[in-house]
């Protein structure tokens, strides 16, 4: 798995650290949620992300990439896509 891969494993261990802390309790209640969620598509986000490798990416260029493109190529999971837009 590339780094895709990787973005995805940390930001789900993030939200299952921030759903299990008792100091912040709007936080726990949010990330209560969106860890459910993660844990429940796991396995979807991580075929979607695996099925997105192997192929060029156009972000733009090396040195100045297109924000946009670069946003496609690192974000190819819509099931995930749906659940960091929530927060």
């Amino acid at each position: 798995m590339d780094t895709r891969g990787s973005h995805f494993y940390l930001a789900m261990y993030w939200a299952e650290a921030l759903a299990n802390q008792d100091t912040d309790a709007e936080l726990k209640a949010l990330f209560s949620k969106v860890n459910g969620e993660i844990k429940d598509r796991e396995e979807q986000i991580l075929n979607e992300l695996m099925e997105a490798q192997g192929s060029p990416q156009d972000i733009g260029g090396y040195y100045k990439p297109n924000p946009n493109l670069e946003s496609i190529a690192m974000r190819p999971s819509d099931a995930f896509n749906k659940i960091l837009d929530t927060i």
